[in-house]
């Protein structure tokens, strides 16, 4: 009886100890064989109407009359404006120039099509906060979106900075 006891000790260990193994090499291994997608491979579209947490619904460009609409939410204070021409200077300047004067005043605006003027007082009354907004979100005809690079909050910032080259 004394053998038989310990003949199923052995076997219960050792089919402990082989499911052990096979968990293990399974959690070793299980990231070799996935599939591997590096950043900016794929571009995954978010389905429509969906919102980020913390985000504010983006309207598509197909829908500027809407957006145009859409008052501002961020006063026009200095350090609005401080932020919008921080801003503005990494992401509008390499195109509009360091002023906004556009034509060719940006270092990239000579190898494209000259980008209008943001500091025409006719332009700046023509266009409203909402459409400026919405075009620096999800981009226009020639103009990039940056809407993955600047917070909804952040491109209101470039619109107060915006309305200040006007005055100018």
């Amino acid at each position: 009886m004394k053998y038989v006891f310990i003949l199923v000790l052995l076997i219960v260990a050792g089919a402990g100890g082989l499911m052990g193994l096979v968990v293990g090499i399974r959690w070793m291994n299980n990231m070799t064989q996935t599939p591997r997608i590096m950043p900016g491979e794929r571009n995954f579209s978010m389905p429509a109407g969906v919102v980020p947490r913390g985000g504010e619904l983006v309207v598509p460009k197909e829908q500027r009359d809407v957006a145009a609409r859409q008052p501002n939410p961020i006063r026009p204070t200095p350090e609005s404006v401080t932020i919008g021409r921080q801003h503005f200077q990494t992401f509008c300047s390499p195109c509009h120039g360091p002023e906004g004067k556009g034509g060719v005043t940006g270092p990239v605006a000579t190898k494209f099509i000259p980008p209008p003027d943001l500091s025409n007082a006719e332009l700046q009354r023509q266009r409203t906060d909402g459409y400026w907004h919405s075009y620096i979100v999800v981009g226009g005809a020639v103009m990039p979106s940056y809407g993955e690079a600047l917070s909804s909050r952040e491109a209101w910032d470039v619109v107060n900075f915006l309305r200040t080259l006007a005055a100018k």
